[in-house]
């Protein structure tokens, strides 16, 4: 394969990821300004974005952070919104788990899910692509996602230091997450998930440091599966 080859992979996957930049500036501006209404420096808002680099886990950890959580109930928490992640790298193993572990490595650190979902889509578009295209590719796909994420934190830290605490921004954290989870709502499963999600993180919310989220979480993603599972077996037997 030559390098030509491996470069219009890079390119392919770069024009595919970059309408994310739509999304990812208001995104990462969002939490650098209300990182700084939190507490937080600019710096520790940048360090923040370059750690963990998953907005949905950042979001959860900087709201448990307002309601001054326990250090490992924030970790939990995080690592519970981020669990998506072991699933979307068990489902990259088979197209780049023989990549250099270098690369490897890298490409752990910039799953997310934009270039998980557009790598994965061209990756079973196109079974004949070898490794090292398909490592090109996914690397292009978030060349425009992680650069923009920490830039914009930065810009919405600096200008979160300018906003007037009687703004109180605070509502645009669960507007955030209502936008990112509607499209989702593709089968019947996922609307049952979300349901019983909402209702029972409703029923608890008097837990401490909103950990009914969590159980709501789990009670959500049980019931989806179980009716996933009945419609299967329910096909199955027709």
């Amino acid at each position: 394969m030559t390098t030509t080859t491996v470069k219009s992979a890079f390119l392919k996957g770069f024009a595919d990821g970059s309408p994310f930049i739509l999304v990812i500036i208001p995104f990462a501006s969002l939490f650098g300004l209300l990182a700084t209404e939190a507490g937080l420096s600019v710096l520790e808002s940048l360090v923040f974005s370059l750690v963990v680099i998953a907005g949905a886990a950042q979001f959860t950890a900087l709201q448990l952070l307002q309601e001054e959580a326990p250090t490992v109930i924030v970790l939990i928490s995080a690592l519970a919104v981020n669990l998506r992640m072991a699933m979307y790298s068990a489902s990259l193993t088979p197209y780049i788990g023989s990549a250099p572990l270098w690369q490897r490595a890298f490409a752990a650190y910039l799953t997310v899910d934009q270039s998980y979902v557009v790598s994965i889509a061209e990756f079973e578009k196109r079974p004949e692509m070898t490794v090292p295209q398909r490592v090109a590719y996914f690397f292009g796909a978030v060349a425009t996602v992680a650069p923009l994420w920490y830039i914009f934190t930065v810009v919405g830290a600096v200008l979160g230091t300018q906003v007037p605490d009687s703004w109180a921004l605070d509502f645009a954290i669960p507007i955030t997450f209502l936008a990112m989870i509607a499209p989702m709502f593709r089968t019947l499963a996922h609307v049952l998930a979300a349901f019983v999600a909402v209702v029972v993180s409703l029923l608890a919310a008097g837990v401490p440091y909103s950990m009914g989220v969590i159980i709501g979480g789990l009670a959500g993603m049980l019931a989806g599966a179980a009716l996933e599972k009945y419609l299967e077996q329910k096909r199955g037997g027709s």
